[in-house]
């Protein structure tokens, strides 16, 4: 039934958990998996530590390199398993619409992904990229919590 399933990570180990979940199931599908991550945008006015303390290059360098690591996640996942992967970056101030897209562009029939749970208050105010993607989808979301 699903062929192609969409991985977004934001290495988080919850995220992880998910990552192995989503790359079992594809195995069990016959499935190939895509590992998507979103990596913020550089933004001089900020309250991320990290863009404060660099220059544009060097979070751009750094944000890349952390990417890479977390793809190597989802492929070194995969591989183990034999499934067939390709990863993706997308640079997004909204992680939720990177995802959606990446879907789309690569031909996802399911994405599998990650709730940390937030609820009430802290679910409102910070707000949960997985709700998101839940409301926004046209493909089915199978949430790993």
């Amino acid at each position: 039934m699903f062929k192609n399933i969409l991985l977004p990570t934001d290495g988080s180990e919850l995220s992880e958990r998910a990552v192995l979940a989503g790359v079992s199931f594809a195995k069990e599908a016959g499935a190939q998996v895509v590992g998507f991550t979103a990596l913020p945008d550089f933004r001089a006015f900020t309250a991320d530590a990290d863009m404060l303390a660099t220059t544009e290059d060097e979070y751009l360098a750094t944000s890349e390199a952390r990417g890479a690591r977390l793809l190597a996640t989802v492929e070194n996942a995969a591989r183990s398993a034999g499934v067939p992967c390709a990863s993706m970056v997308a640079r997004s101030s909204q992680p939720y619409e990177a995802i959606l897209q990446a879907a789309r562009e690569r031909g996802c029939d399911l994405i599998v992904m990650a709730s940390h749970g937030r609820h009430g208050i802290s679910g409102m105010l910070l707000g949960s990229e997985t709700q998101k993607v839940l409301v926004h989808s046209a493909i089915p979301v199978l949430v790993y919590r």
